[in-house]
């Protein structure tokens, strides 16, 4: 598989996933309207309406939610210019526009990237991996998480964390 095929594979599954997630939220819908003696058409259209509106919102605002949830905050040159240096080097070297770069204050050491697309993307590294390696070990783990933005793996990953996370909200709220 090239990277025309996985960037074209990830588009279609983003789309997959979204249409699975509006037919089963509508379903659900449907059958809590049938179950709670209520008119379970009337409930299967909120549950659309409803479903459209969080499939379109986990494409255009993943990202935002993600790094909400790590706490980040984004970095610009002045404020790490030789780890604002070392991302900038690589998307030039890869051909990919310059993601927004964002720190997460955790010590424990992570990375990683989203966005719906290269030219929305976003790389957030913990202050736990900045401190431990070193620039060739930075480079690599930097190196991957540009490949996941690449490859559009960022919006798979993004719209599926989001979605499941709705539902498991409504599994919450059902029982």
């Amino acid at each position: 598989m090239n990277i025309y095929n996985a960037v074209g594979s990830n588009k279609r599954k983003t789309i997959f996933i979204m249409v699975l997630f509006v037919l089963f939220i509508t379903t659900l819908g449907f059958v809590y309207g049938k179950a709670s003696g209520g008119l379970a058409p009337s409930y299967a259209v909120i549950a659309f309406i409803f479903a459209i509106v969080s499939s379109v919102g986990s494409y255009y605002f993943s990202d935002k939610l993600v790094l909400a949830t790590a706490n980040a905050k984004e970095v610009t040159e002045a404020d790490n210019p030789e780890f604002f240096h070392l991302v900038e080097n690589l998307t030039i070297a890869d051909g990919l526009p310059m993601p927004k770069i964002y720190i997460s204050k955790d010590s424990s050491p992570n990375a990683f990237a989203t966005g719906r697309d290269p030219k929305h993307a976003v790389v957030c590294c913990t202050t736990g991996i900045l401190e431990i390696l070193n620039k060739a070990e930075l480079e690599g783990v930097i190196a991957h998480e540009l490949s996941h933005v690449k490859n559009y793996d960022i919006r798979v990953m993004a719209v599926v964390a989001i979605l499941v996370g709705f539902v498991a909200i409504l599994a919450d709220i059902f029982m």
